[in-house]
């Protein structure tokens, strides 16, 4: 367990050291003009060192017989403390994303109205899926507990990754200590997905990368897709929301003409 907190603080930690740099560099107040100016940048190739780090390892953790054998070393520590079985890592994945939508419901608003940041999150949402369930079926990989061979990478953690930056680059700009809260219920799904023995240490970090990756994807095409929906036709309405039922997430879409 030990050497699993380490490996998880070292990471995230470069990963928020990062953001708060770009985050010095933008001024608090939110404006048109600034959102604008965001969306410019939003795909800085320095966004894509950690996600890419983070899915590299994973994809080592495969073959490498290092950090195969991490994996197994890992699931033995943490076989030490295994609690009885629970699933709050089924909830604690979108956690994030509810924080954002439960705070601006309070008045602390974040950068997006509800139209917009239900795009983002819902795209996001729609990305994380379109890479995580093909990759499951391609490689193949065994899970711990023997239960089927869908464990890279690992589903759970990419939504709840995606959830932690989807609340991060919301309030990134105006509450940073806030912003980064997300990253606690993405590291405790993670965590708690080993605990529960359905994925090796690789799949939660490949897992992890894959969710940054697809939000920072998301807020990337985010004016394409806005523009896109909103058509000619102004006065449409229109709204995107995750669900979760029974275990399985997706998204709805409902559009008035």
């Amino acid at each position: 367990m030990k050497t699993l907190l380490i490996v998880l603080s070292v990471t995230f930690l470069s990963y928020a050291t990062i953001n708060a740099q770009d985050t010095l560099s933008v001024s608090h107040g939110i404006d048109s003009s600034r959102v604008i100016q965001d969306t410019k940048d939003q795909f800085a190739y320095k966004k894509l060192i950690v996600p890419a780090v983070f899915i590299s390892y994973g994809v080592a953790g495969l073959s490498v017989k290092s950090l195969k054998q991490l994996n197994e070393s890992t699931r033995f520590e943490i076989s030490e403390h295994r609690p009885d079985h629970i699933r709050l890592d089924n909830y604690t994945q979108f956690a994030p994303a509810a924080f954002v939508y439960g705070l601006n419901a309070f008045g602390i608003r974040g950068k997006h109205n509800l139209r917009d940041r239900s795009i983002i999150y819902g795209t996001s949402l729609l990305i994380t899926s379109a890479i995580t369930f093909p990759v499951k079926h391609l490689v193949k990989e065994e899970r711990p507990d023997q239960s089927d061979h869908l464990s890279f990478p690992s589903g759970h953690t990419a939504a709840a990754f995606a959830s932690a930056q989807f609340m991060f680059r919301e309030y990134r700009d105006t509450n940073f200590l806030l912003s980064i809260s997300g990253y606690s219920f993405a590291v405790f799904t993670g965590i708690y997905r080993m605990l529960n023995n359905k994925h090796w240490l690789g799949d939660v970090v490949a897992g992890a990368g894959v969710g940054i990756l697809s939000t920072e994807l998301s807020y990337w095409l985010y004016p394409k897709i806005s523009s896109l929906l909103s058509g000619k036709n102004k006065t449409g309405q229109m709204m995107i929301m995750p669900y979760c039922q029974k275990g399985n997430a997706g998204i709805g879409f409902i559009k008035n003409f």
